[in-house]
């Protein structure tokens, strides 16, 4: 078995990833219909989806200690098997049950798969060399995942043309595509994923999940010991709140300029596949200022231009305007992430890569949660424009946090209390 470079472990990673995402662009369109098509009311469908948040946010951390203590792969596998499960219900669900079995299966997959690829490939390209440019390979990734979405949701639209030709009705056949889809990425994990695990069978891998508590422990233990990673995770936060003003209002925003909901919502398919076009395009273009102003500043600049899109979205009069500052608005989120990760995987060396990504993806749900409440509250209170600047300002108050990762790429690890026994040394294919 020979070992992976960091070029050969980014282009696997790149393929994986696309493979990951596809499906989700199939399903962005049809997720809020699909139930309401099968039957149940908007209060009812908002009950279950609940769920799946809920069940990320109680599962985070520790599936992310599952993928530091056995491994990457395992964990993507086992993710994958629970999504075709889930994806494979989704075909003949037609009550309320149903679809909350449903999303508690989407939250343990979501859980599962948050982290561990694009651990796997910080590790290998990092073993591989140690100075690897691992923020290209992050920049990369974020362009990919926006194409993926933007071509799975442009591709809905022709499936469901063709959907009153299908048994199920025009908005069951993206989810059956999605399910073929999530099959052949499941098979590509078992295929371009390596790891070299010492030891196998039952009593390695009672040893591993033993090991998940002093994962977590460990993450933790980051997370008290670098100033750093408080300032990144406290972003996080930040953003997430923030995130509900343009992802959650828009809809509300573009009804209220353009006078109809109806003419809004038609607008909001194509204009939400341009987004993710361009969140792909800021992704690809944030390595060249990265390069020239480092890091932390180009963090710090993104947040305050994020802020700034906002406003626009809550002041400009017409709908163009409030399109135009929403795409803008989804360029630098896209070039954001990467940036983001980035300096959160220069500050950890050693096994809780993966459940440090976790502790950060797992305080952006309880963030959402309270955005949401809060934006919707101060929307209904004072007016939507309002809601939109509070939101504006909180993503922007984030960013004189990243100016706390300042000439330090230093890494840190916490020690565990006993070894762990994952796979974190040798990197071969």
């Amino acid at each position: 078995m020979t070992a992976l470079t960091a070029i050969q472990a980014r282009r696997r990673f790149l393929w994986l990833l696309a493979l990951r995402w596809l499906p989700v662009g199939l399903m962005i369109p049809v997720t809020v219909l699909l139930p309401l098509d099968r039957g149940l009311s908007l209060a009812q469908y908002g009950s279950a989806a609940a769920l799946q948040g809920l069940t990320v946010l109680l599962l985070e951390l520790p599936t992310g200690g599952l993928s530091d203590a056995i491994g990457r792969r395992p964990v993507l596998l086992l993710a994958g098997v629970l999504e075709i499960t889930a994806l494979s219900l989704l075909t003949v669900a037609d009550s309320v049950l149903m679809f909350m079995v449903f999303y508690v299966l989407q939250g343990a997959y979501r859980a599962l798969d948050s982290g561990p690829l694009e651990a796997w490939y910080v590790d290998h390209a990092l073993a591989a060399d140690a100075k690897a440019d691992i923020e290209t390979g992050l920049s990369r990734s974020g362009v990919v995942l926006g194409v993926a979405i933007a071509a799975g949701a442009l591709l809905t639209g022709g499936l469901v043309a063709l959907g009153p030709t299908v048994p199920g009705g025009p908005l069951s056949l993206p989810v059956h595509v999605a399910l073929g889809l999530q099959v052949v990425s499941l098979a590509a994990v078992a295929l371009l994923m390596t790891e070299r695990r010492p030891s196998r069978g039952f009593a390695a891998l009672a040893r591993s999940v033993r090991g998940v508590p002093a994962a977590i422990g460990g993450a933790l233990g980051l997370l008290r010991r670098s100033r750093i990673i408080v300032a990144l995770v406290a972003v996080e936060l930040f953003w997430g709140f923030g995130m509900v003003a343009f992802e959650s209002l828009m809809p509300v925003r573009l009804a209220e300029v353009v006078g109809d909901p109806g003419q809004a919502s038609a607008l909001m398919g194509p204009v939400g596949s341009v987004a993710w076009l361009a969140s792909a395009l800021g992704a690809a273009l944030i390595p060249l200022l990265a390069r020239r102003i480092g890091a932390p500043w180009t963090g710090f600049v993104l947040r305050i231009l994020q802020g700034v899109t906002v406003v626009g979205m809550a002041l400009f009069a017409g709908p163009v305007g409030v399109i135009a500052a929403y795409l803008v608005c989804y360029t630098v989120h896209g070039a954001a992430s990467p940036v983001h990760n980035g300096l959160l995987h220069r500050q950890v060396d050693g096994p809780y890569r993966a459940s440090l990504l976790s502790l950060n993806s797992m305080v952006s749900q309880p963030a959402g949660a309270l955005g949401l409440v809060t934006l919707t509250a101060v929307a209904s209170a004072a007016d939507l424009r309002m809601s939109l600047l509070v939101g504006a300002a909180v993503l922007a108050v984030a960013a004189p946090l990243y100016l706390v990762a300042r000439g330090s790429a230093a890494s840190v690890d916490a020690p565990a209390p006993e070894p762990v026994p994952a796979i974190h040394g040798g990197v071969y294919s």
